[in-house]
């Protein structure tokens, strides 16, 4: 940490808060004077003591109580004050920490899908948990404690100078070799680089843990433990690797510093009585020498404290990185005046996209030069071989990306032009995979419409032919989903998804293989809520069931990033092209059956051989 740079990127983030920090710091500021006080008043006790060593009876007792409650006043000031600094202190971390919380949630949203493709959950978990945490720790602790331990020190050595600046001079030069011990390694680039290492081996670790618990289902099948699940076990390899080289790099200095600081009066002694034998009757210093003993083992604790601040603030500045560098991501561009299209046909117009940028060496084309119009009020379907592009194109839509070339528009006007907001509230989309938050169903479903009245919920979830099953529920729509409530199978899930796109009511709809999931019961219901669904509204359907979408207007056939192929079913049909091996492939997958001693098509199977799965 050798810039200014870094700590002034702690001190953006804090300045929303500047009147309650500058308040905090007064008051700590305040804590750390009272505290010298007490040692005025031992030198000035002590010093009484010893001019009439001799003459107990010349003792000003008045003087000696005078500075006893100057001493005890000061100490409940200096802890009054710390309370006060304290409290203001954490009262602006806390704020701080509510408002970047928000903030970060608020800028992911708005990044495209890109970002959260290539960053695992487990590493943007870490940054808006752990490193956000951990500016807290700076703002309510390490400020206040930095104040003190940067005054108190200073104080003390500028009292001792002005009471013997040879002894003063004495006990600065260990304290400057164990600081430029400290500096040598921290400040170095290879300690710098030890700490940036240590904070991505904690953010991998947390990635792979992430998908190690995600990945249960498939950990518990093949048998896979912790240690043979290789990526995990690679990842806290890393980790032990580098807090042990972190460990050996600073265990010298570390312990030098330690056993230096522990043990400042091991040099004042030698020096004062290098210095008192000059002089022996001199008793002036020896009042000196002695409070120098005295005060000598509090400079250490600050001293101390300064190093574990200076530990914990190279982590913080590590984690502050990784904050700002999500900041850095660009957003979805906003239109300077959104438009509003008034009609809701859609129409992609020569449309070209990859995921990754030209110069990069992983740049691979998903989409060239496709056009398509989707028509207001009917269904347009893609279909495909898998890895086509058709998920792409949907999510193109959503400006989850943007294009790189071409155009897509709705009703005549660029989705770039309509605004986030509203493009969201004129598109609905029902995934393939179905995010259900942990909450109620209710509340679940209310996504789709937040202004929606109970019974306009429960109008929705008839219609998505979901009512039944969640009035047979103890809690009804008020079951908690996920950990501590109930676990809806998939096609319960999806019926739940569906309720939300017809509570949502938008005019354009996106369907990516809404049954996917479900056994034939669950698909037959979705599929009743599904014509509940798409009635007037402009359909984008992604099916691999051909069977789904024979009644589309227009089937668009999408094939390495191309339209191969568009029309009716029928029309595709006659054509005996892609569709058509296709179609005769669903055909034949749908005459499958488990035969008595082996898996047989009933295109090569002899008369007979197809038999029930449970025929036996």
């Amino acid at each position: 940490m050798n810039s200014n740079s870094d700590i002034a990127g702690l001190l953006k983030i804090v300045s929303s808060k500047k009147m309650l920090l500058v308040v905090a710091s007064i008051f700590s500021t305040l804590s750390s004077l009272l505290q010298i006080v007490p040692f005025v008043a031992v030198y000035k006790i002590i010093e009484e003591l010893f001019l009439h060593a001799q003459n107990a009876a010349g003792i000003n007792k008045e003087l000696i109580v005078h500075w006893g409650l100057w001493a005890l006043f000061s100490l409940v000031g200096s802890l009054i004050a710390l309370y006060i600094g304290g409290m203001c202190s954490h009262i602006a971390a806390f704020n701080i920490l509510y408002e970047l919380r928000v903030r970060l949630s608020e800028h992911v949203a708005k990044v495209p899908m890109g970002y959260h493709t290539k960053t695992a959950t487990g590493e943007l978990k870490k940054i808006i948990e752990v490193s956000v945490e951990k500016i807290e720790k700076f703002i309510a602790h390490q400020l206040p404690d930095l104040v003190s331990a940067v005054i108190v020190p200073l104080l003390l050595l500028s009292y001792l100078f002005w009471l013997d600046w040879r002894m003063a001079l004495v006990l600065l030069l260990p304290i400057g070799i164990g600081f430029w011990l400290q500096t040598r390694v921290f400040g170095s680039e290879g300690g710098q680089q030890a700490y940036r290492d240590f904070q991505y081996a904690v953010e991998e670790m947390n990635a792979t843990g992430v998908e190690y618990v995600r990945g249960m289902p498939a950990v518990k099948v093949f048998g896979i433990t912790a240690d043979s699940f290789l990526t995990f076990r690679q990842a806290v390899t890393r980790y032990r690797d580098i807090s042990l080289n972190i460990t050996n790099m600073c265990k010298t200095s570390y312990s030098l510093f330690f056993v230096i600081i522990s043990s400042l009066f091991v040099f004042v002694v030698p020096a004062g009585i290098l210095l008192f034998s000059g002089d022996t009757g001199n008793q002036s210093f020896a009042v000196t020498l002695i409070l120098f003993l005295i005060i000598t083992p509090s400079l250490s604790a600050p001293m101390m404290k300064l190093l574990y601040l200076g530990s914990g603030l190279r982590e913080i500045v590590e984690g502050n990185k990784r904050i700002e560098a999500v900041f850095a991501e660009p957003v979805v561009s906003e239109p300077a005046s959104p438009r509003v299209p008034s009609a809701y046909d859609i129409v992609f117009d020569h449309v070209s996209f990859a995921y990754e940028h030209p110069e990069s060496k992983d740049y691979k084309q998903v989409l060239s030069d496709v056009s398509f119009v989707a028509k207001s009020g009917e269904m347009t379907a893609l279909v495909g071989p898998s890895g086509g592009g058709k998920s792409t194109i949907a999510n193109l839509l959503l400006r989850f990306w943007d294009v790189q070339e071409g155009r897509i528009t709705i009703g005549g006007v660029p989705i770039r032009e309509i605004g986030t907001e509203k493009l969201m509230d004129t598109v609905s989309f029902v995934f393939q995979d179905v995010h259900l938050f942990y909450d109620t169903i209710e509340e679940n479903i209310r996504m789709g419409n937040t202004k929606a009245s109970k019974e306009e919920v429960i109008a929705a979830a008839r219609m998505a032919c979901c009512h039944d099953f969640i009035g047979k529920l103890e809690a009804g729509y008020d079951t908690k989903i996920g950990e501590g409530g109930t676990y809806l199978s998939g096609g319960e899930a999806q019926r739940i998804a569906i309720a939300r796109a017809l509570l949502k009511n938008a005019p354009i709809l996106v369907l990516d293989e809404a049954t996917a999931y479900a056994d034939a019961e669950n698909e037959r219901k979705i599929q009743q809520g599904l014509v509940e669904l798409v009635k007037g509204k402009t359909v984008l359907i992604i099916a691999h069931r051909l069977s789904t979408i024979r009644g589309a207007e227009q089937i668009i056939v999408v094939k390495q990033g191309e339209i191969a192929e568009r029309g009716t079913h029928e029309a595709l049909r006659a054509q005996s092209g892609l569709y058509e091996r296709m179609w005769q492939a669903h055909i034949s997958a749908a005459r499958w059956r488990l035969g008595a001693d082996e898996l047989v098509s009933p295109q090569t199977a002899p008369a007979g051989a197809v038999k029930e799965v449970f025929e036996r």
